[in-house]
Formats: structure tokens, sequence, C-alpha cells
């Protein structure tokens, strides 16, 4: 089928916007294996687009907001359902994997996504991602939500590439995200949006288990876990989910149909829509000592810093190391650089390089160059003093943690990726 007879089709089933393409596209390389391993024999990748209501997306009310994320998620699940159907009717296997959750989290803290709809609609030129890493629309600008429908069908042709980038630079998301995730220079903090936003998604819930299990009595736990945490954590199970920002979405005037008030009245959209966010008093999830504590302390007083556990712990060593850039803190690593050589044996042995530069970080396989610090160790052992279940400074003295050069690196260290 043609990339444009398959787009007719979706507008037709209910999409606002799709588009189709192959999966042999050099820019799904990373997606091609999961998206294999869900239905083998796919050849191609089919990105839809779903609208939602600009104003209910920017209320400060999260009720109105979520309600809106909701809504046009499961419209975006049905449209992609009744695609999947058609296509498999018309010969072709297709399945449409979860718009967003529930995910994979057999795989969790890795990949638990099918595949990555952000990937494929770019790929399918219906936008560009922006600096707060969401797609951006030439028409809807950042209020989508995107979905996709995996095909054995072939696609014929390749979609006309966007001919401009629909981000207008203004650096608003960057302003109004409460936790600093979005920075200046295009850095993202993954870990600081992840443990905010998405807590009631993922495991803010064990975290809470944890307060329960921590916690004397149930006065010491309502010391601990307020009553509004308590019921939106309840309304979270017995409804959806709650996002707890999403501001950078609010925020954005990107796009041909949101573009008018931003180009008209700069002033104005900063009054009516972006102020009320910044402004709003709230409580901030952030794990202590990250550089989402310090940014909320320092650019927002009048939001509650609530300390929590960091939610991304890797299951084993290998995860460990793909999982770091992810939980890498710029704030303590800025002022010193050093490399690190691990060495960790045991059921999954891995030997691994990593350096941190003023505030840079870089990973990779292998013990290349040469280390100030060289750590060797069980792997299980290590998971285990990451996670402050076992005491590092008792480990090197029983002999069952190893270093050679600079110890006091390993403080350093830890405090670039605190938990």
């Amino acid at each position: 089928m043609g990339a444009s007879e398959l787009r007719e089709l979706a507008l037709a089933l209910g999409a606002d916007d799709a588009g189709a393409v192959s999966l042999d596209h050099p820019d799904l390389a990373e997606e091609r294996a999961s998206v294999l391993g869900a239905l083998p024999g796919a050849r191609s990748l089919i990105a839809l687009v779903l609208r939602m209501h600009p104003p209910n997306a920017q209320s400060p009310r999260r009720s109105v907001a979520n309600h809106e994320f909701h809504r046009v998620g499961e419209e975006a699940d049905e449209v992609a359902r009744r695609l999947a159907t058609a296509l498999s009717e018309r010969g072709f296997r297709s399945i449409n994997p979860a718009m967003a959750f529930p995910m994979e989290m057999d795989s969790f803290p890795g990949r638990g996504w099918i595949v990555s709809h952000k990937v494929v609609a770019v790929a399918a030129q219906l936008g560009r991602m922006g600096l707060h890493r969401n797609v951006i629309h030439p028409r809807f600008g950042s209020f989508i939500l995107l979905a996709t429908v995996i095909s054995e069908v072939e696609v014929e042709g390749q979609p006309e590439p966007l001919s401009f980038n629909p981000c207008v630079d203004c650096k608003l998301c960057v302003a109004a995200c409460p936790v600093g995730a979005i920075e200046p220079d295009g850095a993202f903090r993954f870990s600081a949006c992840y443990d905010h936003n998405y807590r009631e998604f993922m495991t803010g819930f064990g975290d809470l288990l944890e307060e329960v299990a921590d916690s004397r009595d149930r006065q010491d736990l309502r010391d601990r876990v307020s009553i509004s945490e308590t019921a939106s954590m309840w309304q979270s199970l017995a409804y959806k989910p709650n996002y707890k920002a999403a501001y950078c979405v609010a925020v954005c005037p990107a796009g041909d149909d949101v573009l008018g008030l931003f180009a008209r009245d700069r002033k104005a959209h900063l009054r009516e829509i972006v102020r009320p966010l910044t402004e709003r008093e709230e409580r901030v999830y952030v794990v202590a000592g990250s550089d989402a504590e310090a940014h909320v302390r320092r650019r927002f007083p009048h939001k509650q810093p609530r300390i929590i556990r960091s939610s991304l712990r890797p299951a084993d060593v290998r995860s460990f190391f793909r999982s770091i850039p992810l939980t890498f803190q710029r704030g303590p690593a800025r002022g010193w650089k050093a490399t690190f050589h691990f060495a960790l044996s045991g059921a999954h042995p891995v030997e691994a390089t990593v350096r941190i530069d003023d505030g840079a970080l870089e990973v990779e396989p292998g013990l290349v160059g040469e280390a100030d610090l060289r750590v060797e160790a069980d792997g299980q052992l290590w998971l285990e003093i990451v996670s402050k279940k076992r005491n590092p400074v008792l480990a090197v003295l029983t002999g069952r943690l190893k270093t050679r050069g600079d110890r006091s690196l390993l403080r350093k260290f830890s405090a670039c990726f605190p938990r």
C-alpha cells in the first residue's frame, strides 16, 4: 500500500494526522529488534497523531489537564486498534501497542515500551523533536498524543520531508519545568522528569509501600505521607495515574493552531498560561542531593520539595551501566574529572570505563585508558552498595570490594548518582 493510502485510511478511522514509514528506515534502527519481537514479520510502522484541546492541557488544575491526557490517550489507542483491525482484515497482520501504558514491566528499569512513538512520528515526518523532548507537530504543536500501528504491510514510497522545524526556540519549557529537567544548553535530566512527573505511573506506589514498611505506626506514616498524597495515589489506582506536571507541553506556543496568542502578545501568554503554572504552590518529588532538588529550592521557593527514593534502580550490573547516564547529576560532577575502571564479576561479569569531566559523563564497555580509580567486586555486591544495602567501608575492610587508586573518588562518584 502507498504511504498516502495508509494515511487516508488512518484519517478516516479517526486520526488527526498520520504517516507511514518502513521499518528499514535508518532512523528506526534501535526500534527494529523490539518491534520484530512483538510482531515477527513486521515491515512498517504507521504513526498516528491525536490532537488535544490546548486549554485543558494548559490548566493549572491538574485534574482538568490529566483528564485531557487520558481521554485523548484512550482515543489514540482506539484509533490505532481500528487501523490494526482494518489492515489485518486486508490480509496484513497488524498490532497496536499501548499509546503509553501498560508497558512490559518485566524489562523495567530497562526498555519497557515496545515502540517509541516519538521516534516513529519524527521518522514519518509528522513533526520534530523539541527541546522539551516532545514531538512538535507543525499545525497542532505540542498538544498531541501519539500512537503506532505495527504491520506486515509494505509501505510504497517515503513520507515527504518536513521542510522546517516548528519549534520557536522560546525556551518557555525550560522556565516552566518545576524540576529543571530541561536545561538551556539542551541537556535533559531524565531522572528528574521521571521521578516527579511519572511518579504515579511507575514506581511511586512501591515508594509509598516502602514508607509504610519503614513507619513505626500509623501516626509515623501520617507524618511521612500527607493525606493528599495518599488520596492522589488512591485516585491513580482507582481511576488513572496523574501526571504531576507536563508543564513543558502546556506552555509551548509552537504550531500554527497554537501560536496566535504568543505571536500577538507574549506578555499575555506569560501572564495567562506560564505564570499560573510556575507560581502554583505544589509538592515536587525529588531525590535528595539531586540537581532537581537544588533547582526547585533555588528557582521555586514557594514549591515544596518532597524527598523520595530514586525510581531508577538497576536490576543487574549490565543495566547499572546502561542506567547511569539517566541518573547522572551534573551539579556534583562540576569542577573535577576522573576516569573509573569497573571490573565486576559474578553471573554477568562486566568491565566498563566511566569518565566524569566537569559535569560531563561518558560510559563505554571495557577498560579503556588509564584509571584514576579501579574498582573490583562481585556484581551483586556492587549493586547492594549502590542501593545502600551494604556499607562500602566494611566491604573494603573485608576485601570484598577492592580499589586501586584515589579511593576518595568513590564518594565523589556516589554523589553524582544519588538514590
